[in-house]
């Protein structure tokens, strides 16, 4: 069975080890080892923390095939980014131009610097091994993190965002960077990455162009870079679109990855779960496949399980009542499909 939990002082060396296999432009985990330690030690106290508003927060979490132990993905939610320093991104505009004497009008298409993301909540850190993509496995840890909101809702902003990689290769080439950052920042697409990952961003303020970027002086690979996801990410990207996330023309300031972002209550998982009573199982056949996790923040448990409805409560095979840390007659959210639809 595979669950998702909180993470742990102990999964340091594992939380390590994905970090390492995720590859160029994962920003998020392109940091030394002591600061993956620095993540770990803050997202315990998070979850330990008794809170009722965002704050500086971080809440990782990891998924676990029980049958080895062995911890297969991560995913991660930030209660608010920009507390400690800017959130920059670039903005997409169109520019009327107009000439009568030449009898020439188009839309020029621009980029702005900008942190109007400040004061949200960011889920990000999605991540699982390669052997497990496919399986639902991607699915689970995604999801889960929008069960934790609807568990703990105080804890997280209005709205919420999620940065996706964009168009960098195994050797850290990005077209966006190599025909607009480097002319600015006279560094590697890596350096800058690993920087930014380790740093206040004040040197993002020091570099970066403060006026709008036209597109069309940058080279063709570039522009069609803006707003296009990793191949790594194209599955994310559909995870976040089916939760309702959209693009509203925000892109990473270095590899020009989307932005996507959702209201935290509009979210699908967010808004069609609900609470019931669970009961361990009955002579019932499984009629619905469902995502099921605990209410309990500090102890949040959520795995896939096969589930029946009887009486406005859900029958629970007891491996997963075990899983979930939960006895016959205490409440489990769910979010639950139909067997065969």
């Amino acid at each position: 069975m595979l669950i998702v939990r909180p993470a742990r002082a102990d999964d340091l060396d594992s939380f390590i080890n994905l970090a390492r296999s995720a590859g160029p432009g994962f920003t998020s985990l392109a940091v030394p080892d002591s600061d993956l330690k620095t993540r770990l030690d803050k997202s315990v106290k998070s979850f330990a923390a008794q809170i009722d508003a965002p704050g500086d927060h971080i809440y990782l979490l990891m998924l676990e095939d029980t049958e080895s132990g062995e911890i297969v993905g991560v995913s991660a939610v930030k209660a608010m980014v920009g507390i400690n320093k800017p959130f920059f991104s670039f903005k997409l505009l169109k520019i009327a131009q107009s000439s009568s004497v030449a009898n020439r009008h188009f839309d020029m298409s621009v980029i702005l610097l900008v942190n109007e993301y400040s004061g949200t909540s960011e889920v990000g850190t999605l991540f699982v091994k390669s052997k497990m993509r496919g399986t639902g496995a991607g699915r689970l840890i995604s999801q889960a993190r929008y069960m934790l909101m609807a568990t703990a809702p105080e804890r997280i902003a209005d709205t919420i965002i999620s940065e996706l990689r964009g168009q960098v290769d195994e050797h850290g080439h990005s077209p966006f960077w190599e025909s607009l950052g480097r002319k600015f920042f006279k560094m590697d697409f890596n350096e800058a990455d690993e920087i930014t990952a380790q740093s206040d961003n004040q040197f993002i303020t020091d570099l970066m162009p403060k006026y709008p970027i036209y597109l069309d002086l940058l080279t063709d690979e570039a522009q069609a870079a803006v707003g296009r996801a990793h191949p790594d990410g194209v599955g994310a990207r559909r995870l976040l679109e089916s939760e309702g996330f959209r693009f509203d023309g925000y892109v990473d300031i270095f590899d020009a990855g989307p932005t996507m972002a959702a209201p935290r209550d509009q979210i699908r998982t967010v808004k069609d779960s609900h609470v019931l009573p669970v009961l361990a199982p009955k002579n019932l056949k499984p009629t619905h496949r469902a995502l099921m996790s605990n209410e309990n923040i500090q102890d949040f448990r959520a795995v896939f399980a096969e589930v029946s409805f009887e009486n406005n409560t859900v029958h629970l095979d007891l491996d997963s009542m075990k899983a979930l840390r939960l006895k016959d007659g205490e409440n489990a959210r769910v979010l639950a499909k139909r067997i065969g639809r």
